[in-house]
């Protein structure tokens, strides 16, 4: 069986990694994102670990302590990756974003949206993130064409309404992934996204459609969050 892998993106504030085989985030600064591609041991690594502690050790920094966070954050990606492969994730430019929805949801949607959330809902509950994110690709493979901005507000928008009448929690990896499978059951395709922040430290989950992140809080509008793993891409 194949070992669930990591997904990886940088960004200017360090890098984000998800580890599919636990649902765990692990964030790391600009320096020791720079070990995330070196091998495990050898001359490559010794060298990366002597250059960012010269670069260091010229701004006043002590040299013993740069090289021994750097070696322990080695040390420490060595034992998350476990000889996996990590995903990278393709740096994009900002995405625009859009705030709440005002479309009135259809009956349609309202039924799309119930399923899509329940099952949302059981999956989130019942099955390891890795698995979830396998059932949101199978979703991808229904009939259907890529969601214009407003056909995919309005099933968020329907998503929101059901989600009302729920009596527990229906946070951001909830309502996203219930968008996400709503849509596909309607004909549409959206981008499940799960990503990061670095200030303050967290992790969010969106979809987008056409390139727009849908539906978030209007503090959001200077968009923070660093897109790890895309569900509904080309690639899946």
């Amino acid at each position: 069986m194949t070992e669930p892998s990591l997904h990886a993106a940088r960004g200017p504030a360090g890098a984000a990694l998800l580890d599919l085989a636990t649902g765990r985030w692990t964030l790391l600064d600009p320096i020791a994102a720079t070990l995330l591609d070196l091998p495990a041991a050898g001359h490559e690594r010794e060298t990366a670990i002597d250059a960012a502690t010269a670069r260091w050790a010229a701004t006043g920094a002590a040299p013993e302590r740069i090289r021994g966070d750097l070696t322990r954050a080695a040390a420490d990606l060595d034992h998350l990756r476990a000889g996996r492969p990590v995903h990278h994730t393709p740096p994009a430019p900002p995405p625009t974003v859009r705030f709440v929805p005002t479309t009135r949801p259809t009956l349609r949607n309202r039924a799309a949206a119930a399923i899509g959330l329940a099952a949302a809902l059981l999956l989130l509950r019942a099955l390891p993130i890795r698995h979830v994110v396998t059932a949101a690709r199978a979703a991808t493979r229904l009939p259907g064409h890529r969601a214009s901005v407003r056909e995919a507000e309005a099933v968020l928008a329907a998503v929101r309404a059901v989600g009302t009448w729920w009596p527990g929690r229906v946070a951001c990896l909830e309502e996203s992934l219930a968008c996400h499978l709503a849509a596909a059951l309607t004909g549409h395709r959206v981008h499940w996204v799960l990503g990061a922040r670095f200030t303050p430290r967290g992790a969010h989950a969106w979809v987008e459609a056409d390139g727009h992140v849908l539906g978030q809080d209007d503090h959001d509008r200077l968009w923070p969050y660093l897109p790890v793993l895309t569900v509904g891409n080309s690639n899946g």
